[in-house]
């Protein structure tokens, strides 16, 4: 049903975790917002469904009751190599799964109660600047107006953000594409344990989410896939069984459903709050390597900074240049050193000899895997 009022103070495009959790803290501050999702809830993601602990006070405080969710609480790690190493170690925060499917739909009822307008099945073409304080949202649905715009759209960039200047500036077309497939699994493995495990040019995690399932969920090269006659399942064969834990997974567990979800063209570029005049958080600002330190933490904690500062602006307090400046200041305070690890993290996992050593290492040098866990693990917010 199309909504009587198009004229909003904030308009989101994407309804996934920060744009949802973005959303609700707007409306909490009595702004009108409405948010376009192309697909309808309640779906499913290709995601690891970890969660660092440092989000839970926030989900709490956004109104989700969360602890009568039952969900696992997550605080030993295992990763292991190739050859078929363990290195296992506590984590001293944790974390917590909760499959994408649920969280995002019980924060879509969230935010349908809080009174944000969000339109399904609605795909945004364009955004145009259609006065000095007003952006032009052209859609399936008709067109609408905001004064401000976010993007929150994940992983693939609309054809309306590729065609600005500023959003190729920040293309490195030399990048690897990756590609991410997700299964849900019913396993024997401990409910407060998330496992890594490596094989050639990438890793699979295996944690604990509802429902009774685990999440198995891995990233390589769209290579892999190529050299392997485009087919899942042999590429699994053939590369990821070599790996003796990940073929124990993948022959001894119930699959909730045979078939993966996939997705694809996944870069890891460099990061960007806004482009063409859009705020953008969560994946939308970037794809974030999943050893940065859990991307939805991330997500959610760049949705708190931006929406304090929108608020500022709604309230009078400063302009639209200042909301943008310290949106990035903030932003890059609260991440960048988390990403840089991350990125050498990424590097050095998925390489055969190079892994197994690098956790022999680790094995032995308890102190070093602790302050490397940190630094994928953000303070409470």
């Amino acid at each position: 049903m199309e909504p009587e009022n198009k004229t909003y103070n904030c308009a989101i495009i994407g309804g996934g975790l920060a744009g949802l959790c973005l959303a609700i803290q707007l409306a909490d501050e009595g702004i009108s917002v409405v948010l376009f999702e192309k697909n309808e809830y309640p779906l499913h993601k290709v995601c690891g469904e970890y969660i660092s602990l440092e989000s839970w006070d926030f989900l709490v405080g956004l109104g989700l009751p969360i602890e009568t969710y039952n969900l696992p609480i997550i605080n030993s790690l295992g990763i292991s190599s190739e050859q078929g190493f363990m290195l296992n170690q506590s984590l001293e925060m944790g974390g917590f799964g909760i499959s994408r499917f649920s969280l995002d739909h019980y924060l879509y009822q969230l935010a349908i109660e809080k009174n944000v307008t969000i339109l399904q099945n609605c795909k945004v073409n364009s955004v145009v600047q259609a006065g000095a304080d007003l952006q032009e949202i052209d859609t399936v649905n008709g067109k609408f107006r905001a004064s401000v715009v976010c993007g929150s759209y994940g992983k693939y960039t609309p054809s309306f953000i590729q065609k600005n200047e500023k959003y190729h500036s920040r293309i490195n077309s030399k990048s690897t594409n990756y590609i991410g497939v997700k299964y849900h699994i019913k396993s024997d493995l401990a409910a407060n344990r998330i496992e890594l495990h490596n094989f050639r040019n990438g890793y699979c995690g295996i944690s604990k989410v509802d429902q009774d399932w685990h999440c198995l969920c891995y990233l390589t090269t769209a290579e892999n896939l190529q050299n392997n006659a485009k087919d899942v399942k042999l590429m699994e064969e053939n590369i990821l069984f070599k790996n003796p834990f990940l073929k124990d997974y993948f022959t001894k567990s119930e699959f909730i459903n045979p078939n993966p979800l996939v997705i694809s063209n996944i870069q890891f570029r460099n990061k960007q709050t806004d482009v063409g005049n859009i705020f953008l958080l969560g994946d939308a600002a970037g794809s974030i390597t999943p050893l940065c330190g859990n991307g939805m933490s991330m997500g959610m904690r760049a949705s708190k900074i931006l929406a304090r500062e929108l608020t500022k602006y709604f309230r009078n307090q400063c302009s639209i240049e200042q909301v943008s400046t310290a949106y990035k200041k903030s932003w890059n305070t609260a991440f960048s050193n988390r990403i840089m690890a991350g990125y050498y993290l990424q590097n050095l996992f998925g390489r055969k000899n190079t892994t197994h050593f690098a956790l022999k290492l680790l094995d032995k040098s308890p102190a070093l895997m602790r302050r490397l866990i940190t630094l994928t693990h953000g303070e409470k917010f």
